[in-house]
């Protein structure tokens, strides 16, 4: 090992030389601290990953000698204080959040012309990778052609935006987009994107840890496999993809020990749903939290990737293990080249970051332990994926749970007596293939056309209508997912069907699951029961689950039933999954199964049979259930390093759909005028090259005062588009059919669409309006009931400035830009809540809003605010100026309509020196744009 020549921003001497094989890279050696009289060894492995970011990056300007000491000597105890530049290697994105993030860009290239500068200074400065996989819908399902006819709507749907990602593809360098159908960016990126150690190009090319930032919450699914990754919103994305760096504070690291082994029929989803319930009510938002113990030798990569994927609903920044032989081995068994796992290999030990049994523990800000062996199976629901409930419990819980389920036309009697659909009267026979597949106006729409039974018959409260194996979290671990196929096998040997009225499918995460369960044989028994792959992608853990049957939903809706989804999936809030759905749970697929099968939530799996078999004996969950040998033995016998060479090898080509999509070129987007999908960013129209000063808030009025946990998907726009509302409207005046409406995720290329859009969940309660549900607010001082939209158009004829009131936990969910985005473009100037999930915050002052804090204690009832008032905020711009020097406080002054004063003092949330300029030029992006013009 030869030393290399010291340079500028070496102050520790770092920079050095590793030799693998013919190869030499330049490295930055953290032993080189050790040297300085630095104990490392006491850093949890996350931290030691950002300690060698800022080694490498060390300039004297955005990384200092002094960040890089202060962050090796960290104190585990401290509050969060100091701001560190974080330059993540790639940037990951899926659709929904990439398009709008090239729509940006590509208007930044617009907007750079404008000021006399070149547009293709407009680039990506970091490989921005994007998959295609949120755009899948589940209209067709339960039949052989459930894919085929998925896939052609989805391109019929999608052709503007997809034009337009191919158009990206060939004008912004270091930009790629992996087509439609092959699988969840999450997964794909575990199995094929991922490095785990980047290296350049060049002839002194350097090695370091792979890193990232992604526009999607579970980016931290690659926590699992010791990449250092979380979910930013998609316009730090864009600022981080345009070389700017990631300002955060030197976070604490809660240190989870697991010790252990998982015992018989306790699965990876059960464990991953135990972690989140103990780490949300031990608080770790704005935290990393390290695995760590002998128990994590007990879990294969893909378990590892489950719990690491469910960070954002545990709360964390991230969720990690470190790069051990475990993660070499899945490196091997997903096709990666010897070359690169032994690059991985030996980097990773050079640097002391490669986890053997016997390594020291770290010290950490606090330790929470768990015995995999106390682990039960458990669901989640109906409502948060933190309020994990014992499988033996789930029915009790739902029955007590249903008084705050019940929807405003409920029944008022009560529960209904139903005809249950059980026995030999309930087994229909196979459909023939004629009576499925496509009318003229789409997939067929009602259970009696595909059944022949009227669906009134059976549908009550607790009724599972939507069974869904889907998301990132479980459909990239072979364990739960094989678990699921076998006890397809095991219930179908059994003379055990799935009740006509459930709507049932299979989105794999990608091409290779299909793969293994054809090889094993289980996919024609999933077949059977109606489990068909609908297609590779999101699907119904985002809302994608497309219409229920007619007949179905007529029958909730008119008598207000409180129907149920059960899904493999990570998040399942109010409003999600299905807007005829009020209740929805997260359970492993092999549940999943399971409950399709009963066809009800409040069904005790563990003691009451779940139905009759072809012999008329009962037959029990334990009857079919898996042993945990079962599983290990095909997965065996059918998971190979082949199969995954097969699958990626072809994943940047896109079937023939993709290949002959027609697309512009140009340095600039040829922006179609009468486009309804992708319309050019508004942000930087009539921009100055110079910022002007900071406004002050005046005379503001309330959009909305909302309660607890209200998430991102109540305030941005999700799911599918009302025909009755603002956006459908628009659509509508556009010449678009409601049968063509798409989603809300597809069109959030449109502004205009998702705006309209914005706080319009038909979940969503305002509390200015009160008694209503959906995006329904009062005009003031009128008090005249609208839309909040229209509301919204009035306020900014009348030039006036709004805010949001709202309670804990604001923003939390999804890294939906378009949560920031929309509120800013409806003309929202602040907010004020009692505390704020980590993304949202960021993304509000990327936007130009102003988060502020109600003092501990205090809060929207507590001060005896209406949201009639109106508000000025006061000393705003001296703290700016002062960079907070005279405190961070400022006094928010509300007007009641009787002319009746309250001041209150609140936290500003702009939270490191960089987020203040941010703030200043309007936003992160305007920001950017101001830089580059300038060089």
């Amino acid at each position: 090992m030869s030393q290399v020549k010291t340079q500028l921003g070496n102050s520790f001497g770092s920079l050095s030389q590793l030799k693998i094989g013919n190869r030499t890279y330049e490295i930055f050696r953290l032993d080189g601290l050790e040297k300085k009289g630095i104990a490392l060894s006491r850093l949890p492995f996350s931290l030691r990953i950002l300690l060698e970011n800022l080694l490498r990056q060390e300039d004297g300007k955005s990384v200092t000698a002094e960040d890089i000491e202060f962050l090796a000597k960290w104190d585990p105890k401290a509050e969060p204080s100091r701001e560190i530049a974080y330059m993540p290697a790639r940037v990951l994105m899926q659709d929904f959040t990439g398009v709008p993030a090239i729509v940006d860009l590509a208007a930044m290239r617009d907007a750079m012309k404008q000021l006399g500068g070149n547009p293709e200074k407009i680039n990506p400065l970091q490989p921005a990778e994007l998959v295609i996989d949120h755009s899948v819908q589940v209209d067709e399902y339960g039949t052989t052609n459930s894919y085929s006819l998925n896939a052609m709507l989805e391109f019929q749907r999608n052709r503007e935006r997809y034009a337009f990602l191919k158009w990206g593809q060939s004008a912004f360098r270091n930009f790629s987009a992996v087509p439609p159908g092959m699988g969840i960016c999450h997964q794909v990126n575990l199995e094929y994107l991922a490095r785990v150690v980047f290296t350049t190009d060049g002839e002194n090319p350097r090695a370091y840890p792979d890193t990232l930032v992604g526009t999607d919450s579970h980016t931290t699914m690659i926590n699992g496999l010791g990449v250092l990754g979380w979910g930013v919103g998609g316009i730090e994305a864009e600022a981080a993809m345009l070389g700017q760096p990631v300002s955060m504070l030197v976070p604490q690291v809660v240190g989870f020990k697991l010790t252990g082994k998982l015992r018989e029929g306790a699965t990876a989803t059960d464990l991953v749903l135990t972690v989140t319930e103990m780490l949300r009510k031990l608080g770790v938002v704005g935290k990393f939290v390290e695995f760590y113990g002998s128990g994590i030798a007990e879990l294969p990569l893909a378990d590892r990737a489950t719990i690491g994927n469910m960070a954002p609903e545990y709360g964390a920044t991230c969720g990690i293990f470190p790069v051990d032989a475990e993660t070499l081995r899945y490196l091997r068994l997903t096709g990666r080249s010897e070359e690169q796992i032994k690059l991985v290999e030996t980097y990773y030990k050079e640097q002391g970051l490669f986890h053997i049994v016997d390594s020291p523990e770290a010290e950490y800000t606090q330790t929470i332990s768990l015995d995999l062996a106390t682990v039960e199976p458990s669901v989640a629901g109906p409502k948060r994926p933190q309020d994990r409930v014992l499988l033996k419990e789930a029915g009790a819980s739902f029955k007590k749970q249903l008084p705050n389920l019940l929807g405003p036309n409920a029944d008022k009697n009560g529960v209904r007596q139903v005809v249950r659909w059980e026995g030999e009267g309930g087994h229909f026979a196979d459909t023939p293939e004629s009576a499925h597949g496509v009318h003229e106006s789409g997939p067929i729409s009602t259970v009696k056309e595909r059944f022949g039974v009227e669906v009134d018959q059976y549908l009550d409260h607790g009724s599972v209508v939507i069974a869904a194996i889907t998301s990132c979290t479980n459909t990239s671990n072979p364990s739960v997912m094989v678990a699921a196929g076998i006890l397809a096998k095991k219930a179908v040997e059994k003379g055990l069907t799935v009740p006509p009225w459930v709507k049932t499918s299979l989105a794999p995460g990608s091409r290779v699951v299909t793969d293994y369960y054809e090889k094993s044989g289980l996919q024609p028994y999933l077949d059977k029961l109606r489990f068909n792959v609908v297609g590779y992608g999101c699907t119904t853990c985002i809302g994608n689950s497309g219409p229920l049957p007619t007949d179905v939903s007529k029958s909730i809706e008119d008598h207000g039933l409180v129907a149920v989804s059960v899904l493999s999936g990570n998040r399942n809030f109010e409003g999600r999954i299905n807007s005829d759905v009020r209740a929805n749970y997260l359970m492993s697929p092999p549940l999943v199964v399971a409950y399709a099968l009963a066809g009800r939530i409040d069904h005790d799996l563990e003691s009451d049979p779940i139905g009759k078999g072809k012999d008329g004996k009962p037959v029990y969950l334990k009857d079919i259930w898996p042993t945990q040998k079962e599983v290990s033995d095909v997965i065996a016998s059918s998971i190979n390093s082949e199969i995954f060479r097969k699958e990626y090898a072809t994943v940047a080509d896109g079937d023939s759909n993709w290949q002959g999509l027609k697309f512009p070129t140009g340095d600039v987007y040829q922006w179609e005028a009468d486009s309804t999908y992708i319309r050019k960013a508004p942000y930087f129209d009539g921009m100055p090259s110079k910022p002007t000063p900071v406004e002050e808030i005046q005379n503001a009025r309330v959009l909305a005062v909302l309660g607890d946990s209200v998430t991102t998907d109540h305030i941005s726009p999700a799911g599918s588009i009302k025909l009755n509302g603002p956006a459908g409207k628009y659509l509508t005046e556009h010449g678009v059919k409601p049968a063509d409406f798409n989603s809300y995720g597809s069109r959030r290329g449109n502004h205009e669409v998702m705006v309209r859009g914005t706080f319009a969940n038909v979940r969503l309660r305002n509390k200015l309006a009160p008694g209503t549900e959906g995006g329904v607010t009062r005009l003031l001082p009128e008090s005249e009931q609208m839309s909040i939209f229209d509301a919204s158009v009035k306020y900014a004829e009348r030039k006036t400035p709004l805010i949001i009131l709202a309670g804990k936990e604001y923003g939390s969910g999804s890294s939906r830009d378009w949560a920031a985005k929309g509120p800013r473009l409806l003309g929202v100037r602040a907010v004020i809540a009692e505390s704020y999930e980590r993304i949202h915050r960021s993304n509000l002052v990327g936007m130009g809003i102003l988060p502020l804090q109600f003092e501990a204690g205090k809060n929207v009832e507590s001060l005896g605010l209406t949201g009639e008032e109106t508000y000025t905020i006061l000393g705003l711009k001296e703290r700016l100026d002062s960079k907070f020097a005279i405190g961070r406080t400022v006094a928010v002054e509300a007007t009641a309509p009787d002319g009746k004063r309250k001041v209150f003092e609140a936290r500003v949330r702009i939270d490191t020196p960089q987020e203040i300029l941010y703030y200043e030029n309007g936003g992160i992006l305007q920001y950017v744009l101001r830089q580059l013009a300038a060089k």
